[in-house]
């Protein structure tokens, strides 16, 4: 198998330098919200309580973030192990993702020096679907840690730790399979509640959960697609050819897309809410321009004859994320109508924290990567890659 090493290279880089302004920014606006209330950099109102911080950040961040968990099911669940080079990246991802997530909860609240009675029994309040989220959510951020850190204890030479942590593998394995399909579930659930306030096309009181934890898996196979790609790219020579790995996964997600699509027209079906989509409007527009992006990965992966190649590959992946994100930015803000006159559209400090939170992904990622063994990168790795697969050096 494979054997990850740290990447080395510079540390202040041309992403570095593009990325780690946007960083600060995002830092700054969070310290002016913090002492000057969140009106100060936000648009919210009384018929919109969240918006992007809770449909982007939130909702799609912790999507993307599943690709650790998308991976565990595929490499301890169904013992795929020709997939566990791709675990360590994706566990890294998942870690960024989630804990960005719970920050972007965090200065979501309007009284955010209230966050410590979460976690007092007394006052637990176990019939809010929001509970059950934050507090699965919170577990699973320490769960990914640990799983994460048998690669910093390793590196240190901190065997009596590493051996600690890795005889409890077995039980955060299978805790970081379950949390997620829990928590993910729960964000489909969360809009139950908006009733007719959101559009029959995506309310729905029997799928919700289930629309959102299929979305979680194929945003979460995709993004190890996705990264993958963008890896193999940065790193030209260096980088073992997993396009065969990317190539299967692509395939798992396209099942799961077609069983999403097929979810999706029954329950429309069975709803009685087929015309819907067929008026012509914004709402049927945006409809399909969902099942258009989703669907596309499917035809090209099964339809086509472009399986392994590369740049069909990173559009795949592209296309899962992008037609999964809508969904749920569509279900969590744009198809929700208050009523009242009441409406929203997100202030240039909110969209500079979203932006600042993906930088800050962005550049601790390749700090970790640089600097600690996460990737499977270097040149003898690839000639082990070539030997499995009967290629000549």
């Amino acid at each position: 198998m494979a054997k990850a090493r740290p990447l080395g290279g510079r540390l202040i880089s041309i992403p570095i330098l593009v990325f780690a302004p946007l960083a600060v920014i995002c830092g700054l606006l969070i310290l002016r919200r913090l002492v000057f209330g969140i009106g100060s950099v936000t648009d919210l109102n009384g018929g919109y309580p969240w918006g992007l911080w809770i449909g982007f950040d939130l909702l799609v961040g912790t999507g993307l973030a599943c690709g650790g968990w998308a991976l565990a099911w595929t490499v301890y669940i169904f013992n795929k192990g020709k997939y566990h080079p791709l675990v360590r990246p994706a566990l890294l991802a998942s870690l960024f993702g989630y804990t960005l997530g719970g920050l972007s909860i965090t200065i979501d609240m309007g009284r955010y020096w209230h966050l410590p009675y979460f976690f007092l029994p007394g006052q637990f309040n176990t019939s809010s679907v929001l509970f059950e989220t934050a507090a699965c959510m919170t577990v699973y951020i320490g769960v990914v840690t640990l799983e994460f850190a048998p690669v910093i204890l390793g590196y240190f030479g901190l065997k009596k730790w590493f051996d600690k942590v890795n005889k409890i593998m077995f039980f955060l394995v299978a805790l970081g399979a379950l949390l997620p399909m829990m928590h993910q579930s729960s964000m489909g659930s969360l809009m139950i509640v908006a009733g007719h306030k959101l559009h029959p096309v995506w309310q729905s009181y029997e799928m919700l959960p289930v629309f959102s934890l299929f979305t979680a898996f194929i945003m979460g196979f995709s993004i190890v697609i996705f990264e993958g790609s963008l890896v193999k790219a940065g790193l030209a020579g260096k980088a073992p050819d997993e396009r065969h790995l990317f190539t299967r996964l692509a395939r798992i997600a396209a099942v799961l897309i077609g069983l999403f699509v097929l979810l999706r027209f029954g329950e429309l079906y069975y709803n009685n809410k087929l015309h819907y989509i067929m008026q012509g409007d914004f709402y049927s527009v945006m409809f399909w321009l969902e099942v258009g992006i989703l669907s596309l990965p499917t035809f090209t992966l099964f339809f086509g004859r472009k399986f392994y190649d590369s740049r069909w590959l990173f559009v795949s992946a592209l296309c899962m994320i992008g037609g999964s994100a809508l969904w749920r930015l569509n279900y969590s803000i744009v198809m929700f109508e208050p009523g009242m006159g009441y409406d929203y559209f997100p202030s240039a400090e909110e969209l500079l924290i979203s932006i600042g939170f993906i930088s800050i992904e962005i550049c601790a990622y390749i700090f970790i990567v640089r600097l600690f063994p996460v990737l499977p990168v270097f040149k003898e790795v690839q000639e082990e890659n070539n030997i499995q697969h009967g290629v000549k050096a």
